[in-house]
């Protein structure tokens, strides 16, 4: 392990690799936590339209990742197009940090916003497709670029809050503009073009019978539901805090920092965990332990309580955001590209789902009454997992996953 660290920081283009990797994270969680803020403060919209952003950006976000990401494992620098997206973020926070018309961000922003969520897919390809052709350890550089992320996660949230609510929105997107600047310098000037060979054609045919397995259909609709829950409340939650329970508004950045930090050592000791308890046991766990956060939100107000309730939070997150993928890829074998999209494709359906239910719901019945949902959701996930069956395979560790948040 040692050797390899020091490998590592000998070569140029990890080092490259891993700083991109930190702060294109470090420009999305400036910008993803004070949104809906954002939207109800500076654009002035009412919760409903908040949601329906959400909810526009999510499904243009699979639409663009699925064309773009069709092309890009068949022709094309990836480098370049790597480029374009970083492009893309830069003028997409430009915009919102001069613009504060709605329909003009719901339409060129989105459009925008959607390009540029393509980069870090394809900087993940990218940086597996050098480790490949140079002859790296693949799992552990992938690993440790994950670890980035959530690296960004704990950093970003609070540094967003402090930059918006001290400084102004229009300072906090210029700074993530030009984060997104240097990592487009980076790419250009330190990152490798690297050749590539096309995915056997038997790929794309595997996803066509996923769903006539039940195991993985009940896995599918669980995963939905209870990213359904944690992205309705990284929507709400700055707004429940400040508008209901009257608390400071760079809370919102500490709890979101706080439950980031945690979930790194969640995923280290859940790998370890995994082959001892199974996924079907240290998910199950996960997701009470989600329920108990979403009932606690509506029983505890106090700055205190809200920050121990991160704990349960991280091992919620932490855990599905790992183990959740070995185990669609498990019920799958010999799928593992169509497995890992079906994985992902579960967070983008709950996060159209976060968007329409979130607005509607808050606007309707208040704040607290999306944690009541939140917590039915998070009970009825758990139902659906008791009927999933434990994978016979045994699973390897999983690797630190990036956030929605």
């Amino acid at each position: 392990m040692i050797a390899w660290f020091h490998r590592c920081t000998l070569n140029p283009v990890f080092v490259t690799f891993m700083l991109v990797a930190f702060m294109t994270g470090i420009a999305g969680a400036l910008q993803a936590p004070t949104l809906s803020l954002f939207l109800t403060r500076e654009v002035a919209v009412r919760p409903f339209w908040v949601g329906l952003f959400y909810t526009v950006n999510a499904v243009a976000g699979i639409v663009i990742s699925l064309l773009v990401a069709k092309r890009s494992d068949s022709r094309g620098d990836r480098r370049r197009l790597l480029l374009f997206c970083c492009a893309m973020a830069v003028a997409n926070a430009l915009l919102f940090a001069w613009s504060r018309d709605y329909l003009t961000l719901v339409t060129l922003g989105v459009l925008l916003s959607a390009l540029a969520s393509v980069a870090m897919p394809q900087l993940f390809a990218l940086a597996r497709e050098y480790a490949d052709s140079s002859g790296r350890e693949v799992v552990m550089f992938s690993s440790i670029m994950r670890a980035q992320l959530s690296l960004a996660w704990v950093i970003g949230p609070p540094l967003s809050f402090a930059l918006a609510l001290s400084y102004g929105f229009t300072l906090m997107f210029l700074v993530a503009a030009g984060l997104f600047v240097l990592c487009l310098l980076l790419i250009a000037f330190a990152l490798p073009s690297v050749p590539r060979t096309l995915p056997p054609p038997g790929v794309i045919v595997a996803q066509a019978s996923v769903w006539r397995h039940r195991d993985v259909r009940m896995l599918f609709f669980a995963s939905v539901l209870m990213w359904t829950c944690n992205t309705m409340y990284i929507i709400d939650m700055p707004l429940y805090i400040t508008s209901v329970l009257g608390l400071p508004e760079d809370l919102a950045g500490a709890l979101m920092g706080t439950a980031a930090g945690l979930e790194i050592p969640v995923m280290i000791l859940a790998g370890w965990l995994v082959k001892r308890c199974g996924k079907r046991a240290i998910s199950l766990f996960a997701v009470s332990c989600g329920a108990l956060f979403y009932l606690g939100l509506v029983l505890f107000q106090g700055r205190t309580a809200l920050l121990l309730l991160q704990l349960f939070n991280a091992v919620f997150i932490g855990i599905i955001a790992g183990i959740g993928m070995l185990w669609f890829q498990d019920l799958m074998p010999g799928r593992a590209g169509a497995a890992t999209t079906l994985f992902t494709n579960s967070i983008s359906t709950g996060m159209i789902l976060a968007g329409v239910v979130q607005g509607g719901l808050a606007e309707t019945f208040g704040h607290a009454a999306v944690y009541w949902l939140a917590l039915l959701l998070a009970l009825a996930a758990l139902l659906l997992l008791l009927r999933v069956r434990e994978s016979t395979r045994r699973a390897d560790p999983p690797s630190t996953a990036a956030r929605g948040g």
